[in-house]
């Protein structure tokens, strides 16, 4: 069963924008409204990185290397995370991965990962 499913990657030039979103199904759902949803990157030779975060009420941490370009947004009503990316760096090419995790993750669902590609 599927939970969670990214969408809207692609590619784009130096210094566009772009808006990913994730789409929360299933027994997921149910834990949705309670959990801490992020958007997780991977760029070919290095570690997973967390990009940015919301919790159940709203708090958002973002990574020193997006701030002030990316904006994470979440919809209950849609069950969805977005991602909008602006001042986009080649840099930021990476798979990026959608994440709900709560309890101290003993629930803890991943997307499949979405190609995102900058050229300069």
């Amino acid at each position: 069963q599927v939970h969670l499913v990214e969408s809207g990657g692609g590619v784009v030039q130096a210094g566009g924008s772009l808006t990913i979103s994730c789409l929360v199904s299933g027994t997921a759902s149910y834990i949705f409204p309670f959990g801490t949803m992020g958007w997780y990157r991977q760029a070919p030779g290095k570690e997973r990185e967390l990009v940015a975060s919301i919790t159940s009420d709203g708090t958002l941490q973002y990574a020193d290397s997006v701030k002030g370009r990316f904006n994470m947004s979440r919809d209950y009503a849609k069950n969805s995370v977005f991602l909008q990316m602006h001042s986009l760096k080649p840099e930021d090419t990476a798979v990026y991965y959608c994440n709900l995790e709560w309890d101290f993750r003993r629930h803890d669902y991943w997307g499949q990962g979405i190609q995102v590609t900058v050229s300069s």
